[in-house]
């Protein structure tokens, strides 16, 4: 069955969600921490991006710099290629690129823009910040260092997010899913979710419970490399949740 895509303005959606996370570099601050040399978000042997299709759809006509993902771009790819295939929803497809060093920031994919946040989704369906993809929590300088993610940033997460939620009502529920299965894992792990409110604030979330509680962000978790008395620290396997 064909999913429901609804007809969206990409270079809209792109001018207004085009904010670096951080006021640095952060890939340069990962990227000595990746043998590869590369960001970590930027490296597709570690992390396949992904795109609407009807992002894909524009990508096509803007040159060469994306194509769909083939499987084989990597000696040991992150997943193996007809599970991943098979995991990723109808509405996405599977990108790489041609590279780092020939990125053009203006025709980053969402997923780019977005990394390493997802819209955080309570179990009443709304939609009230920004959580982090916990796959990469040794990974990520960003997801060490959530107090300095930018205002402008956070404001243009949420208006992008609202806007597509209100054409898409299941992509919201994608994502919806998504914030379920980071409560589980929490509760897995005995700890609370950090969370970057659409408010301006930062909170703690009980994943229990989905209590809230304000957060001082210099207690919030540093990990791996960026912790570092934690020198060493195992780096799991993204693919393996």
């Amino acid at each position: 069955m064909t999913p429901y895509l609804p007809d969206l303005d990409i270079p809209k959606l792109y001018a207004g969600f085009d904010a670096p996370v951080t006021e640095v570099d952060c890939g340069q601050q990962c990227a000595v921490h990746n043998p590869s040399g590369l960001p970590f978000c930027c490296d597709i042997c570690l992390a396949v991006p992904v795109a609407y299709r009807q992002e894909w759809a524009y990508l096509q006509q803007q040159g060469g710099f994306w194509h769909l993902w083939r499987g084989d771009e990597c000696d040991n790819e992150p997943c193996d290629p007809e599970e991943l295939r098979a995991e990723t929803p109808d509405h996405l497809c599977l990108l790489a690129c041609q590279g780092v060093q020939h990125c053009q920031r203006n025709l980053r994919a969402t997923s780019c823009r977005q990394f390493p946040f997802f819209p955080y989704v309570t179990s009443d369906y709304r939609f009230i910040g920004l959580a982090y993809d916990w796959d990469f929590e040794t990974r990520c300088w960003v997801i060490s260092h959530l107090e300095q993610v930018t205002s402008a940033y956070r404001r243009q997460f949420t208006a992008f997010y609202d806007a597509l939620f209100a054409l898409w009502q299941e992509d919201f529920d994608s994502y919806a899913d998504l914030s379920e299965d980071m409560r589980e894992h929490f509760i897995a792990q005995k700890r609370r979710i950090p969370l970057l409110h659409r408010n301006g604030g930062y909170y703690w979330i009980s994943p229990r419970s989905e209590r809230l509680t304000r957060a001082n962000p210099a207690a919030f978790r540093r990990f791996g490399p960026y912790d570092t008395p934690r020198r060493g620290q195992h780096v799991p396997n993204p693919c393996a949740r």
